[in-house]
């Protein structure tokens, strides 16, 4: 069974930094495609990072492209976002997803997450 594991939240004023961690059971791992998800109060859930399995390719939401980065390290089984510049409307709970056929928009398995707060 594979289990999810986020970390690394809390809250932060405007302009700080935090990286959030997301630990993954699995011997496979390192052939899953990886993706951050965040989800506002009263908002839909929305695509935040995705990295390839080889780790060469990434890809970023409009909003948080060039604050934001996403990469992972197969020997510990972890992926990770390092989130700086962060602003108030980064607020949210963020998730990590595994995708085992490598899709970019189709996620098998996805951790509780982690609650991001930043104030102004």
């Amino acid at each position: 069974q594979v289990q999810l594991v986020e970390s690394g939240g809390g809250l932060v004023q405007a302009g700080g930094s935090l990286r959030l961690s997301c630990a993954a059971s699995g011997r496979t791992f390192s052939t899953w495609a990886l993706g951050w998800f965040r989800q506002a109060p009263g908002k839909e859930r929305e695509f935040v990072a995705h990295i390839a399995r080889s780790g060469g390719n990434t890809y970023y939401a409009d909003s948080v492209k060039g604050r934001f980065t996403i990469s992972r390290d197969n020997a510990k089984n972890t992926v990770y976002l390092q989130m700086n510049s962060l602003k108030p409307e980064d607020t949210a709970v963020y998730y990590c997803a595994a995708s085992v056929m490598g899709s970019y928009a189709n996620y098998d398995y996805w951790g509780q997450g982690t609650q991001v707060a930043v104030s102004s």
